[in-house]
């Protein structure tokens, strides 16, 4: 990114100087969701706001940039690790470095003709070497100093506003529990960044204006504690002027519009699936190609099925007679209705399987889950004496003590 007044990323986000990676994910996270511009459409200050969060994100969770940003107090792409590191050694960075203001007699220029005050600086570590006049005096040797500068002001030349690519876009979108299985389609309204009518995403009408960064001068001054020097506008390149903003999209090449979108869902889809819709993210600017729409699926819950991946499952309830002596009992399936076999001595909670009564697979051709029926005994109310009698009977018949294996264990 080009180098920009010095600004203080960390109070943009909130978060202290030794904030972890974690904590500055968070915080950005945060305050992104506050500042989208989709979250507010047509508000420049919240977009305006969102494009500071997103630049101090940048920096601070890079460690190289951030590295460079403690040291010196800002962040260009034009800055030489090793450069700045050697700066912050010396005494320099965010906290010190050049008495300053205003140039002063006797104040040099650097690389590209950037005036520098060096008036107070340190100059004995850039040295090599020691002169002839007297021992222990430094003097240059053609590196030091100067060549730190080189490096940390290289290039400067006015990058050409190229192709930008549109960026993606991620709905989460609610799914029917039945159009999931059979399949449908699905009509949703998002809202994305278009091309702008007016400019066609160049961003300007023609003609130029005076640089609202630099006000026409063509050099900004950056400052880094007590040191001050001039840089090349980033944004005008040094000339002074920038081509006229498109008053529709305010320069910025797109429009925020809303948008219908048919969708067809397939059957079998899954719950937490990602639909990617090609093209329909945000328009790129200056000819970029746009982003895509990422649709995140949920799924509505059913009042009797519930599905894990392609199989189904349901709770079904028999009674005593059904479990003890066995039999075939119907049972809902996504299909209707199916039979069931019921083993003799079937116990409440036993899961018994029915092949291929699941989900038809989105992803594998031919392959069909299973319906796995969890089977609850209901227990008889027992409402007259004889009703009593027969089941005391039962119980002499059968002397079993359930809680036979429980004592065992203990």
């Amino acid at each position: 990114m080009p180098a920009s007044q010095t600004k203080d990323y960390y109070g943009l986000l909130g978060i202290k100087k030794n904030a972890t990676p974690e904590e500055i994910r968070k915080a950005f996270r945060k305050l992104a969701r506050k500042y989208h511009p989709d979250v507010n459409p047509g508000d420049k200050a919240a977009e305006e706001k969102f494009k500071e969060i997103s630049e101090a994100n940048d920096i601070l969770s890079d460690e190289k940039k951030r590295k460079i940003y403690d040291q010196l107090g800002f962040y260009s792409d034009s800055i030489d690790p090793a450069a700045a590191e050697a700066y912050a050694r010396s005494g320099g960075g965010a906290g010190g470095g050049f008495p300053g203001g205003a140039q002063r007699p006797g104040a040099g220029r650097g690389p590209q003709d950037i005036p520098f005050d060096f008036e107070g600086f340190d100059f004995s570590d850039f040295g090599g070497g020691t002169a002839a006049g007297g021992p222990g005096r430094k003097t240059s040797t053609g590196g030091g100093f100067r060549d730190i500068f080189s490096n940390i002001f290289s290039g400067g030349a006015k990058r050409s506003a190229g192709p930008v690519p549109g960026t993606d876009l991620e709905y989460r979108v609610n799914v029917g529990f039945w159009q999931a299985i059979k399949g449908g389609t699905l009509r949703i309204t998002i809202n994305r960044h278009e091309v702008c009518p007016a400019c066609h995403g160049d961003a300007n009408i023609g003609g130029s204006v005076p640089c609202p960064e630099c006000n026409g001068a063509g050099e900004v001054t950056q400052s880094s504690g007590r040191m001050k020097f001039n840089l090349q506008c980033p944004r005008c390149g040094g000339e002074g002027k920038i081509l006229n903003a498109c008053p529709t999209c305010q320069g910025e090449g797109t429009v925020t519009r809303a948008e219908p979108i048919e969708l067809r869902i397939k059957a079998g889809t899954r719950d937490g699936q990602r639909i990617r819709v090609g093209g329909k993210g945000n328009a790129g600017s200056h000819g970029g190609a746009p982003g895509d729409l990422y649709l995140v699926v949920h799924i509505e819950p059913h009042p009797i099925f519930t599905r894990e991946g392609d199989d189904i499952h349901v709770s079904v309830p028999i009674s005593m007679s059904e479990a003890l002596l066995g039999a075939k009992i119907e049972v809902p399936t996504i299909d209707g209705r199916a039979q069931l076999k019921i083993p003799p001595g079937t116990q409440s909670g036993q899961k018994l399987r029915l092949r291929e009564k699941g989900v038809v697979s989105a992803t594998r051709e031919g392959v069909r889950g299973d319906e796995i029926v969890d089977v609850q005994l209901k227990m008889p109310q027992l409402r007259d004496e004889r009703s009593k009698e027969i089941v005391r009977e039962f119980a002499q018949l059968n002397p079993e003590d359930p809680r036979e294996e429980l004592w065992k264990k203990l």
